[in-house]
């Protein structure tokens, strides 16, 4: 999976975002059936989200949440009648958080894991991706067996790392307490690769072309390393407690896949590619959150 900001595409989706977004408010007045569902929440009226303010996935600018999943929380907040009352984190805190009922949802390129539907209520995808190789343009590293020998940077905490120092060869594994310090590493040239949310990457790739990077998709090797061969639902992660607002959300994000809001929000950040709404051929979540009936939704109609 590649991304290229430069497509037709992209420019059309970005181009016609604007005029989404500022209808949006005018329908969420008293247009939609579930602005009037008063879900629950933990304080009357707003929705207490949580982020770690990672870009392009979410920020809070001038008071405003922002970014490719921000902006999509925003909407669907508005779609149920809320205001959004945004608490910023790092990521072990965001989880335990909801995970004690402080938050309502949390969000940032979250990928659907079978533990966290013990522990939350999953939504519906806003969008996919799998595991990508951040890499110097020169490289063309795809492969388990391109990391023999060679030095691959990822965060501490991330789930995939006792599985990346388990890869037959590899040289070293660098850990580092934030994404800013790979990618420094990774343009430095100290690290041969590094493996991160694959929106983050490319949205550094959008705003840097100087540094000569790209990302490739490794290529799966399920049987031997199935966590890093996953292609991931993105999903928000809501109270356990509260089912009604699930409910709530969930019908929201049908639209957004429906009128392409996800697609335009992305190609803001240059994540305009088709293959970030293309699910997974085989669906993690059957079985486990979705019955063998689920059809996961895609944006073939928005390209």
């Amino acid at each position: 999976m590649t991304t290229d900001p430069r497509k037709k595409s992209t420019t059309r989706a970005l181009f016609t975002w604007a005029a989404a977004v500022a209808s949006a408010a005018a329908f969420t007045v008293g247009a939609s059936n579930l602005a009037q569902a008063q879900v629950k929440t933990l304080e009357a009226g707003k929705l207490t989200i949580g982020m770690n303010g990672d870009m392009p996935m979410t920020q809070l600018k001038d008071g405003t949440l922002s970014g490719t999943d921000g902006e999509i929380m925003t909407w669907v907040a508005g779609q149920i009648g809320l205001t959004p009352n945004v608490v910023q984190m790092d990521w072990a805190a965001l989880i335990e958080a909801t995970k004690q009922g402080k938050l309502d949802v949390m969000h940032g390129a979250m990928g659907w894991i079978e533990p966290r539907t013990k522990i939350m209520i999953l939504s519906e995808p806003i969008y996919y991706f799998g595991t990508l190789l951040a890499q110097k343009d020169e490289n063309n590293f795809t492969t388990f067996a391109d990391m023999k020998g060679r030095k691959v940077g990822t965060v501490t905490g991330f789930t995939l790392v006792p599985e990346l120092k388990a890869v037959e060869g590899i040289g070293e594994v660098k850990l580092y307490d934030t994404s800013d310090g790979v990618m420094q590493d990774l343009n430095a040239g100290r690290i041969d690769m590094a493996i991160l949310d694959p929106p983050l990457v490319q949205y550094a790739i959008f705003q840097h072309p100087e540094w000569k990077l790209k990302q490739l998709p490794l290529t799966p090797e399920p049987d031997k390393y199935p966590i890093m061969s996953t292609k991931y639902n993105v999903i928000f992660g809501i109270n356990k407690d509260e089912p009604e607002l699930a409910e709530a959300m969930n019908g929201a994000i049908k639209q957004v896949w429906k009128d392409c809001l996800n697609v335009k929000a992305m190609a803001k950040y240059g994540l305009g590619d088709k293959a970030w709404f293309i699910p997974p051929e085989k669906n993690p979540r059957i079985g486990v959150d979705r019955d063998e009936s689920y059809q996961a939704p895609n944006a073939d109609h928005c390209f």
